[in-house]
């Protein structure tokens, strides 16, 4: 092994710096639970007495739900809503992460921005957030989790949500993210299964930190343009699909885009058309691809959506980039945002989901 080889395999750079990427063995939503076993995992829950909504008890003698959980677990929107008196809804989820960057500030950052865009995918504005935090302490110093943390409050500081505290255990992989609430008006919900045939389709941030952050954990490289997608709130593009009357909406992450605008075709009863070539990515994400450094979780995305997809004649390259396990990725907004590009449009349904072009 030549002395650059040993250096990036190293979980210390050669200034003497922690790498954080190297005490994971995935990261960031590139690390989530494949779809396919996830979707099979809630429906058994769906299929317990009560469901996932309102209901009187059940045969198993389970209490009534709250019959005003207006979004649940059915078709797997980014967060929990509850309508509460005084014409408001509560918006809940939780989100966290193994180390998607080196830099312990940058990834506390990055876990926020992801953890809160799941309130403003449901149309939300988040409220107050608690940290979640696992973190190796016999072998990362604590100071580390510090930046971390530090990096986490900043950007909700910059969203306007509080932090209250959290929860942190010790954990041979370091972990960290956010449990987030928010407020909503339940007249004004971006959810996944109000897609109808007509819509254009809008992307609010490229696609490609999926592959630049697989590159990034291979060769210790760095790539700001990712890391400035990653930490961008989405905020006002959610601000800006409420405000040209959008109801369907959900953001990029760990699914890829197929695999979130499957969920979001499948929901709504339409079929999906997606222009390749309107796709926006960052720069570097093709030669990432091209050189290899693909995760398997983006691989586990298109292989999840081959069924329902008809590719057209897109090739591999482009079908990989469409399912990059984004982490804090865009919104993906049934209707024209103003300043996103339009990159498809939803159809009646024809047989196939996804259909590319």
């Amino acid at each position: 092994m030549t002395d650059t080889e040993a250096e990036r395999r190293s979980p210390l750079t050669a200034g003497g710096a922690v790498r954080l990427t190297r005490y994971a063995h995935g990261g960031g939503c590139a690390c989530k639970i494949p779809p396919g076993e996830l979707e099979a995992v809630v429906a058994g829950l769906l299929e317990e007495p009560g469901g996932a909504g309102g209901g009187s008890d059940g045969p198993g003698g389970y209490p009534p739900f709250n019959a005003e959980l207006l979004v649940g677990l059915d078709d797997g929107d980014d967060a929990a809503v509850v309508r509460v008196e005084g014409g408001r809804a509560i918006v809940a989820t939780a989100d966290f992460f193994t180390p998607v960057v080196d830099d312990a500030r940058d990834w506390g950052r990055i876990a926020a921005a992801n953890a809160l865009s799941d309130v403003y995918a449901v149309g939300g504005e988040p409220l107050v957030a608690v940290n979640l935090l696992g973190w190796p302490r016999e072998v990362l110093p604590m100071e580390l989790a510090g930046e971390v943390l530090r990096g986490g409050l900043e950007v909700a500081r910059a969203a306007g949500c509080h932090v209250a505290g959290g929860h942190s255990v010790d954990d041979p992989e370091p972990k960290y993210g956010m449990a987030v609430t928010g407020l909503a008006d339940p007249g004004r919900l971006l959810r996944i299964d109000r897609g109808r045939a007509g819509l254009p389709l809008s992307l609010t941030k490229p696609l490609g930190v999926g592959v630049l952050n697989t590159r990034h954990k291979a060769t210790g490289e760095v790539f700001p343009q990712a890391i400035a997608t990653m930490t961008a709130l989405n905020r006002d593009a959610s601000r800006a699909a409420l405000a040209i009357g959008a109801e369907c909406a959900t953001d990029v992450t760990g699914f890829g885009l197929l695999g979130h605008l499957y969920k979001l075709a499948r929901a709504s009863g339409v079929t999906a058309v997606v222009d390749v070539a309107a796709v926006p990515y960052l720069e570097g994400a093709r030669g990432a691809v091209r050189d290899g450094h693909v995760s398997g979780g983006t691989r586990r995305n298109l292989a999840w959506v081959h069924p329902h997809l008809d590719p057209g004649r897109i090739g591999e390259e482009d079908l990989l980039l469409l399912a990059d396990a984004q982490t804090s990725g865009g919104l993906l907004v049934a209707g024209e945002v103003p300043g996103a590009p339009v990159v498809g449009e939803l159809v009646p349904f024809d047989g196939a989901a996804l259909r590319l072009r």
